[in-house]
């Protein structure tokens, strides 16, 4: 399940860099450092309560100024507003309302996306008063905070995490969505029309030319999907600071948030780098089923191993993802791109794949018998019993007698012997650990 975006906005200087540090730097979220996922300052993962969501932080917003830099600025705040669920929109509380607030209020209104008022910088009574002024913005109820001392920001993410959908009331689309997601010029275009069979998308050396994602609806036997191609994704320190490709890679994050397919495109020339080890780990931590699609394979001189040799020194990289199928394929020549979709749908298959809680106990059974869990100190590990508690990926839940005796290395056994058991081979898997509660284990 995809986590929802929320983009905060506002004109410089209020606060809104302080704002974003409190909460995916401080206690009352939790950031988790996973190895090959991207994090940094713009784009975060954080957790109110029992949300999950991601925040953005944008430039300030200045829509009088028609400066170059400016201009860039609204279109990066634009880029973030269009790509999230919820709009945090931050004003001064001590300097109070401005001419430029009322501009950005405008500009957000027309959005039509629920949008939160947070009136910041209100550390002391002196300056609750000035909230009320912030009405006429005609945004809605203003909410006082204070990012810097920590103040009022729980009411505020209530208020955010009110607008989150209800996943049960989700409605279940028959259309498949495919992201093609990868660093600036390794073929994702070139991939994109070799699949579609037209000119649907701009190909182009130069890197970053596909600055938006572009959905393309088509149907593939019988099947109806939306492919994004979606633009390229390079180290932060690649991108000029106030450049329009640093929200880009919002937007080519985002797509693989809402993709039901992900095809990893890399360049063979190049091998597998840093930024595509990052990438693929994104992917693997959304749980998504994926391709690693390694093309401009025609260009790389051969002979009986090569392919095999390439495999060992991705698998390396990608220990973490070891499931991942692996394509060689060459956009611009057709080389085996009649496979990509192929092998799409048979890794999206094992990722919305469903076990009985029969079956699964049963191989449960099978798992513990043939390897005995761990102990700790005298105490051994006893798992009761399993069940599936969602797709996309299989997502199984274990009871236990202590959680904490469920060692990683005994867990990731288990996950393997699923794996195995289930035709996993090709998807994501995650298992779940908890204690069973003490009136649990007397029933």
């Amino acid at each position: 399940m995809s986590k929802p975006l929320v983009a905060v906005v506002g004109r410089p200087n209020v606060g809104k860099s302080t704002f974003f540090n409190r909460i995916v730097g401080k206690r009352i979220a939790i950031v988790e450092d996973t190895p090959g996922v991207t994090r940094d300052r713009l784009y975060a993962d954080a957790q109110w309560l029992t949300h999950d969501f991601t925040l953005i932080d944008t430039g300030g917003i200045e829509p009088v100024k028609d400066d170059v830099i400016s201009r860039q600025m609204r279109e990066q705040a634009q880029l973030a507003i269009d790509t999230a669920d919820v709009i945090l929109f931050l004003v001064d509380g001590r300097e109070g309302i401005t001419s430029t607030d009322e501009e950005v209020a405008h500009m957000l209104r027309k959005s039509k996306k629920p949008i939160v008022l947070a009136v910041n910088k209100v550390d002391a009574p002196k300056f609750e008063d000035s909230a009320y002024d912030f009405y006429s913005l005609g945004i809605g109820d203003p909410i006082t905070i204070s990012a810097e001392q920590g103040l009022g920001l729980g009411d505020l993410l209530d208020a955010v995490t009110a607008y989150f959908p209800d996943h049960e009331a989700e409605e279940v689309s028959n259309v498949t969505n495919i992201a093609v997601v990868g660093k600036p010029n390794v073929g994702k275009s070139s991939l994109v029309n070799a699949i579609l069979g037209q000119e649907r998308t701009i190909v182009s050396d130069i890197p970053g030319t596909t600055r938006d994602a572009i959905d393309t609806s088509f149907v593939y036997n019988g099947e109806d999907f939306v492919l994004v191609d979606t633009a390229g994704i390079r180290r932060k320190r690649s991108i000029e600071e106030e450049s329009i490709e640093r929200y880009s890679v919002i937007r080519s994050l985002g797509a693989i948030r809402r993709a039901d397919i992900v095809y990893i495109v890399v360049d063979a020339e190049q091998g597998l780098s840093e930024q595509d080890v990052r990438i693929a780990g994104y992917v693997h931590e959304e749980g998504k089923a994926s391709v690693l699609v390694v093309n401009k394979w025609d260009l790389i001189e051969k002979d009986t191993h090569t392919m095999e040799e390439f495999k060992k020194k991705l698998i390396v990289d990608l220990v973490f993802m070891d499931y991942v199928p692996m394509l060689f394929i060459s956009a611009k020549t057709g080389q085996r791109v009649n496979k990509v979709l192929e092998t799409g749908m048979q890794a999206y298959e094992q990722n919305c794949r469903r076990v009985t809680t029969g079956t699964l106990n049963d191989v449960l059974a099978e798992a513990v018998s043939m390897n005995e869990p761990p102990s700790d100190k005298g105490k051994r590990l006893k798992i009761y019993y399993a069940t599936q508690v969602s797709v996309k990926p299989p997502t199984f839940l274990l009871f236990v007698n202590d959680s904490a005796l469920m060692h990683f290395s005994y867990k990731r056994y288990l996950e393997n012997y699923f794996r195995k058991a289930f035709g996993l081979s090709m998807s994501p898997l995650r298992v779940i650990v908890r204690t069973r509660g003490q009136n649990d284990e007397m029933k």
